[in-house]
């Protein structure tokens, strides 16, 4: 009776002791943000299959700096291997977590094989692989309540695409003149959950620097998204349009990106859909 005795009072003690531990384990602080200062590590979202039998990794990134935006050109500090190290990767990055910015297509026999992503930012080394393991198979197009990304398009008339991998076009620009930036957009408005529609418009854009030599200054980064009609792709219940306006430090060649979100928002609330990107590359003169 009193080993009984002693082992239940030495187990509420244990506990005890652990219940302290887990208190001062939650009092401990963490280290703070930085401004300025750190890493950027490449984020591997996953793979998706095209119909063509060949595939498409898909790739964000997350830059621990609060504020400092960098420029790393593809090379010795900004690799994808083999075959790099320029794979259409961004040189840009912006602060914090960046979901499944650009992809890297994948031949039909590329089997077990891998690639790695090394970023050099403030003298730290971060290097990721990238492969087509099973488990990281993904369903950019349609997320479980069949949800599905926004359609975009550079004119009223299409063509229209949706997803991760994009479309781009190519535009010219003369300094110190701005570039005018129209796109079209469509989308299911669905909403997420089983709650009532977001007072918000069902298609949020947002434009950034991908490539480029020098700074971008848009007019309007998030420029809003007014209904307007055209004919969208069938599956559509909203279309609208926005534009901007994007000027240019010096000349040289540049790729802007623009990203089209859904009410499952920024990276799909972590479910790798519903958003779909596309570029714009553009000569400076």
């Amino acid at each position: 009776m009193g080993t009984e005795r002693a082992a239940v009072a030495g187990g509420w003690i244990a506990l005890g002791l652990f219940g302290l531990a887990l208190a001062g384990a939650q009092q401990l602080p963490f280290e703070p943000a930085h401004d300025s200062g750190q890493s950027i590590t490449g984020a591997f979202e996953g793979w998706f299959g095209n119909a063509d039998g060949s595939f498409r990794i898909l790739v964000g990134y997350y830059n621990r700096n609060l504020k400092q935006e960098m420029d790393i050109p593809a090379g010795p500090n900004n690799r994808i291997e083999p075959g790099g190290p320029d794979r259409g990767q961004p040189t840009h990055f912006l602060p914090g977590r960046q979901w499944g910015v650009f992809t890297i297509t994948a031949p039909k026999d590329f089997g077990e094989k891998r690639l790695t992503w090394t970023l050099v930012a403030n003298g730290q080394t971060t290097t990721i692989p990238l492969n087509l393991n099973p488990l990281w198979e993904l369903a950019p197009f349609a997320d479980a309540n069949g949800n599905t990304p926004p359609y975009i398009g550079f004119a009223e008339t299409g063509p229209f695409v949706q997803g991760p991998g994009g479309q781009s076009i190519s535009l010219s620009a003369t300094m110190p003149e701005a570039l005018g930036l129209t796109v079209w957009v469509a989308d299911d408005a669905q909403t997420p959950g089983a709650g009532p529609a977001p007072r918000t418009p069902p298609v949020t854009l947002a434009w950034s620097k991908f490539r480029g030599p020098g700074a971008v200054m848009f007019a309007n980064e998030r420029p809003a998204v007014e209904k307007a009609d055209f004919h969208a792709p069938p599956s559509a219940r909203f279309s609208g349009k926005a534009s901007t306006t994007a000027t240019f430090s010096e000349p040289g060649e540049y790729v802007l990106r623009v990203v089209a979100n859904d009410w499952s928002g920024d990276g799909g609330r972590g479910f790798q859909c519903c958003w779909s990107n596309a570029q714009v590359k553009v000569s400076v003169k």
